[in-house]
Parts: C-alpha cells; structure tokens; sequence
C-alpha cells in the first residue's frame, strides 16, 4: 500500500540560525531529535529533547525543498496559534520566519497514528473527536479563514479535465458515468459551504491516539470555514483506502444530507483522478502514487454503493 510520506530532511540539515532560535523559544539545546515518517512535507518533522528534559515537535521548511510548503507552514502557524483552548491540536509554542525558512516549534503530543487497517473503535474516537471539535469552532473563533468551496472549487473540476482525456486505466463505472460525475461534482461545491471550522486533511497520518484514547489532530494548513459533516466524510476516504469498515455504513451515521456527502466524495475522486497524471512536486515523489490509490479506493466504493 502507497503511504503518505515526503522526501524528508531533519533537524541536521536545518541553518545554525533557525536551529539556535528553536532553541531560543525552547529555552534549552536540542540533544536528541527523531525524525518522524509519514505526512506529504519534504521538511523536517523531527520530535526532540532539550537538554533540560522538555520535548517538542519542529517542522521546518524552505523553497529548496519544495516551493509550495513554505507558504504552507506559514498559514499553519497562524491558524495553529488561533486555535482555542479545547481544540485537540498541538498547541504551538512558537515560530521562526527568516523569509526562506519557517519554522515551527508544536508541543509533543504522546501518541500514534490510527492502526490500518482501520479498526472500529479507532474510527468511532476519531468521529466523535471530530464532531465535538466542529461544535467548539462553530461560528469560526479565526478570522479571515477561506471557504471550503474557494479551497476546493478548483478541485471539484478534476472530472471534466478527465472527461477531455480520460485514462486508460479508468473504472469502468467513472468511465460510463462522466457526464454524471461532472454534475455532482459541480453540486458538491455549494454543498461544503458552512459556518465551521474544518481540518479539511483528516486522514490516519494526520491523526495521534494517546494512551488514554484521546484523538489529536495535526497539520492545520488547509483550515477553512465549511460543512461541519465536512471532516468525517474526508476521514472516511482514508478508512476506504486502508479497509477494514464498512464506509457506506459509515456514511450513513454522519449527521449530513447524504446526496451532499456522495456528491463531495465524487467531487474527491476526481481530484485524485486528475491529479494522479501529474508530475510528481519537487520533494514529494510518492504523491501521485497515493493519490492514485486514493482514486481506486474512492471509485471502488462508490461503484458498490451505486449497484446497490
């Protein structure tokens, strides 16, 4: 199975001046630090240990590694600081922006990503995480937070790029059905519209499960106001692609309007669709690959649920 991984530095090859100012808002050297896999940043992602015992988590960028993450992080270190006290992100500790590097410095979060195959219990903490987070950033506590549909109008079109050219290796369900898909691709842009804060990449990488069962959801750059069912759906995509559950089941317990939720996971599957033609981004050479297989799965269940 493809997994989300980037082609990652760490902490060692981070500049003298953004390794020393880390540590200036650590207040203490790093002596240990653990570069951790999985996610799509081809920067740092290390968890480490000052010499006075505090832990943390530093990810770092610069346009060397990939010219989009750098703008990224940006935007994730703004949203991550105006968080509220509840929500369960890592709370960030601090930030360092040279004007080609930035760096964020997130506290440690005691935990691991979903098992995957995905089991039910995992996924019923995760929602219920999810569902109590959409209640505590409705009405959004950010200001100047882009909708979901201007995040991702642009990809709901992937069906009719694919239309133009579609793959060899298309599903034949997709491939008998395009001028359907296109329709409610184009329906699921309004569909995302809403009045709460949303994660909008909510999948096993992106997720932490303490020791006493609490969920933590990371990596924040892509927050927007949208549907509160919104992050549900998206996580069951990730719960298709791994298996293990049932997602039409699944679905079908989301508080949403169910041809809205359909229309939004096809809107998906052509994004993935489309996308996975693309050269791989500098730094992320298993991107295609995964959104390929996300396309598949995605495919895969809808075809079931519609010859039901």
């Amino acid at each position: 199975m493809i997994s989300a991984t980037g082609q990652r530095i760490g902490w060692a090859d981070l500049p003298d001046n953004i390794r020393q100012a880390v540590q200036d808002i650590l207040g203490s050297p790093v002596v240990t630090a653990t570069s951790q896999p999985g996610g799509f940043s081809p920067g740092t992602a290390d968890r480490v240990v000052t010499a006075s015992g505090q832990r943390a988590f530093v990810k770092a960028v610069s346009p060397a590694q990939n010219p989009v993450s750098p703008g990224m992080h940006r935007k994730e270190a703004r949203i991550t600081a105006a968080l509220p006290p509840g929500t369960p992100a890592p709370a960030l500790l601090g930030s360092v922006d040279d004007g080609e590097w930035i760096a964020m410095v997130l506290a440690d979060v005691d935990g691991r990503h979903p098992r995957t195959p995905w089991i039910r219990p995992e996924v019923d903490a995760v929602m219920t995480a999810l569902d109590a987070m959409a209640t505590l950033l409705t009405p959004p506590p950010i200001a100047d937070l882009p909708s979901a549909a201007g995040h991702l109008g642009g990809d709901f079109s992937g069906w009719r790029d694919v239309a133009e050219d579609p793959p060899a290796d298309l599903h034949p369900w997709a491939r008998d059905r395009l001028p359907d898909l296109i329709a409610a691709s184009e329906r699921a842009a309004a569909a995302v519209a809403g009045d709460t804060v949303v994660h909008l990449d909510v999948r096993s990488d992106n997720l932490l499960i303490g020791p006493d069962g609490d969920v933590t959801i990371i990596d924040w750059p892509w927050a927007c106001r949208g549907a509160r069912w919104l992050d549900r759906v998206i996580l069951l995509v990730n719960v298709r692609l791994y298996g293990g559950l049932d997602c039409e089941a699944l679905l079908r317990t989301i508080d949403g309007d169910l041809d809205d939720m359909r229309s939004v996971l096809i809107g998906i599957a052509g994004f993935f669709v489309n996308g996975s033609r693309r050269p791989a981004p500098p730094g992320l050479p298993t991107l295609r690959a995964f959104q390929k297989a996300q396309a598949d799965a995605l495919l895969g269940w809808l075809a079931e649920a519609d010859a039901c």
